[in-house]
């Protein structure tokens, strides 16, 4: 026994509507009457009708799909932003493909242009570092995109996030406010991430402004990752001398950093103190509490679909300022140690 799937038609028999009311229920909900919607979607469920995407974006050129590339899904500061994409998206009908290059740069073009073979309306990137070739692809095809996470230095005319620059500069006075002197900077790479650049900027603007320097050595890069922060820890702790406080580019750096600090009996802040960014939920579950600074990255999902969306819809999309994060004290960030 063979058994036919359900079409449009069949939905709109059986709710009592035109076959463009129908359509327009599960296309355009909010503009069709309660009761007509209530109607159809009655009949969808009572038929287990499901719209077929593939012809219906044939006929419109539209996947209803938004692609948002991602540095790593090993952050929870990313999996906030694209909760808030996902979440956003769907209320206006569309849905979001979520693809990371794992910070692998290189690998990025071909990421995406396998990403835009696939057929999507729209791309959100994390960042403003992007190799040209990425952008003569979304030229190409002609779609809109929107860059998040960073608004420093940027002549893109869509980018939603904050000044790492001038975050990374409030930590480090901060951290001259308690009297540092000797700052250490562990960050990842500044090679093709603006981010990472921008805050190493912004400290060394204000270790300048205080008449100081930080020698060299005192600058590493290390993975985003916990296990960076722990390499980072033990790397600083075999310099002689060696910063008073250390910057780090995440609190997972950080969060790493302070388990090792632990683990090989390094009193924080007494000893060393250190410093995240992110803002994590995690960093104040920690002992000491992490001093961090906190990076609005629900706001910026929001606002970059809402940004998507419009200009899909060729709406006017005006000009965005940065969004402001917000400093966190917290108790691994002490007066320097004695004599020091």
């Amino acid at each position: 026994m063979t058994y036919s799937r359900p079409t449009l038609a069949d939905v709109a028999r059986l709710a009592g509507v035109s076959l463009g009311s129908a359509s327009r229920a599960l296309s355009v909900p909010d503009r069709v009457k309660p009761k007509t919607l209530e109607a159809v979607h009655n009949a969808v469920a009572q038929l287990g009708y499901i719209r077929d995407g593939a012809a219906r974006a044939l006929a419109s050129r539209r996947s209803q799909t938004i692609a948002a590339v991602y540095p790593t899904l090993n952050n929870p500061i990313f999996a906030h932003s694209t909760h808030s994409i996902q979440q956003t998206l769907w209320a206006q009908g569309y849905q979001l493909l979520i693809v990371s290059h794992e910070y692998h740069t290189e690998t990025e073009v071909s990421l995406i242009r396998a990403t835009l073979e696939k057929g999507v309306d729209g791309i959100i990137m994390v960042g403003t570092d992007h190799e040209d070739a990425v952008f003569s692809l979304l030229r190409q095809y002609k779609l809109p995109y929107v860059l998040t996470w960073s608004v420093d230095g940027s002549q893109h005319p869509y980018c939603v996030g904050i000044s790492n620059f001038d975050a990374a500069y409030q930590l480090a006075r901060l951290a001259l406010g308690k009297g540092h002197t000797r700052l250490g900077i562990c960050g990842g790479t500044i090679v093709g991430n603006e981010r990472a650049r921008y805050r190493r900027a912004g400290i060394l603007a204000a270790v300048h402004e205080a008449g100081l320097t930080i020698p060299a050595e005192w600058i590493i890069e290390h993975a985003f990752s916990y296990e960076g922060g722990r390499q980072a820890i033990r790397h600083i702790w075999q310099m002689s001398p060696r910063p008073t406080v250390v910057l780090f580019g995440t609190d997972l750096q950080a969060m790493g950093a302070l388990h090792e600090c632990r683990r090989l009996g390094i009193r924080v802040p007494d000893d060393i103190s250190l410093i995240g960014f992110d803002g994590l939920e995690e960093a104040a579950m920690m002992q000491p509490e992490l001093t961090t600074i906190r990076i609005p990255d629900s706001d910026i999902g929001t606002r970059a679909a809402h940004i998507i969306v419009d200009l899909l819809a060729d709406l006017p999309v005006p000009p965005q300022q940065p969004l402001r994060p917000t400093l966190i004290p917290g108790a691994s960030l002490g007066a320097p140690p004695a004599g020091r």
